[in-house]
C-alpha cells in the first residue's frame, strides 16, 4: 500500500501584535485613522504594507457620537420590571431594548439581536472605560461602514492598503469568559473557506470555514486588554486575503442558529 505524503504546512513566518500607544481621548467628529497614524508617529513607528489594524469599537462609537448620558434615559415599565427582578440598571436595560431588533432571551441578562444582526448581551450597550458609569456607549450604527471609513483614512495618510477590523467583546454559548469578535471589517476577506480541500491525511473537508477576522480580533484583544487604555493594535505578518469582506458574513442566519 502506498503511503500518503503529508502536505507541508504553509510557512506564515512571525505574526506580531503591536499596541498603538498614545491615542488620546476620543471625541465626536474625530478621525480614528488620523489618531492612529499620529500616535504611531509620536512613538517613531509607522504602518507597513501587509499590516492589519484592529480597533476597539468604543473609540469608533465615541467618534461617531454614539454615547448617551444615563441621567437622561427614562426607563419604560418593562425595563424597570426586568431591572428590579435581576438587580441591574433599568436605564441600561431601556437602552438595550431600544437598540434591539429582537429580544432573544430574558434570563438574568438581556440577550438581544441588534439591528446589525449581532446576538449579544444588552445590545452591546457598555459603561466601562468611559466616565465612571455615567455615560453608555452604543455600538456603531453600521460597523462595516465605520471600518471602511477608517480604511480610507489610513489609505489617504499612508498610501497603503491597510485592512481594518472593529472589535468588541462577546460571550459565547457553552463557554465562560469573553472573547473579541469582529463586528466591522474592511479591506480583507473575513472567512477562509477550506471546504472541498484535503487535510494533511487526505480527508476531504466538508464544514471547515475559519473565521479569521474573529481570530485576529482575539489576538488584538490580548494586546489591548480591558483596562490598559490601548484601543488599537497592529497585526503584522499575517497573510490576509484582500477582498470586500464584511462582518455581516460572519453572522450566522437565524435558520442555522442552534441556540435560538
Amino acid at each position: 500500500m502506498k503511503r500518503r505524503t503529508r502536505t507541508p504546512t504553509p510557512n506564515f513566518g512571525e505574526i506580531r501584535a503591536l499596541p498603538v500607544l498614545g491615542i488620546r481621548d476620543v471625541f465626536e467628529g474625530d478621525s480614528i485613522g488620523d489618531l492612529i497614524v499620529d500616535a504611531l508617529a509620536l512613538g517613531g513607528l509607522r504602518l507597513h504594507e501587509g499590516d492589519i489594524v484592529v480597533v476597539k469599537h468604543k473609540i469608533v462609537s465615541k467618534a461617531e457620537g454614539r454615547t448617551v448620558a444615563l441621567d437622561g434615559v427614562k426607563p419604560s415599565a418593562g425595563a424597570k420590571g426586568f431591572a428590579h427582578k435581576n438587580g441591574v440598571d433599568a436605564r441600561v436595560v431601556e437602552l438595550a431594548m431600544r437598540e434591539a431588533k429582537n429580544i432573544v432571551r430574558k434570563k438574568r441578562v438581556l440577550i438581544t439581536e441588534t439591528q446589525h444582526g449581532l446576538v449579544c448581551a444588552n445590545s452591546g450597550v457598555d459603561l466601562s472605560n468611559v466616565d465612571g458609569g455615567q455615560t453608555a456607549v452604543l455600538l456603531p450604527v453600521d460597523p462595516d461602514r465605520s471600518a471602511a471609513r477608517i480604511h480610507r483614512q489610513l489609505k489617504k495618510r499612508t498610501g497603503l492598503h491597510i485592512p481594518v477590523i472593529i472589535a468588541d467583546s462577546f460571550g459565547r454559548p457553552w463557554r465562560e469568559g469573553l472573547c473579541e469578535v469582529a463586528i466591522g471589517v474592511a479591506g480583507m476577506k473575513v472567512i477562509h473557506d477550506y471546504r472541498g480541500q484535503r487535510d494533511p491525511y487526505g480527508y476531504r473537508m466538508h464544514a471547515t470555514e475559519e473565521a479569521v477576522a474573529d481570530e485576529l480580533a482575539c489576538v488584538a484583544g490580548l494586546v489591548c486588554g480591558k483596562d490598559s487604555r490601548i484601543p488599537a493594535c497592529i497585526i503584522r505578518g499575517y497573510p490576509y486575503r484582500r477582498g470586500n469582506g464584511s462582518a455581516k458574513q460572519i453572522v450566522r442566519p437565524a435558520e442555522k442558529d442552534l441556540f435560538r
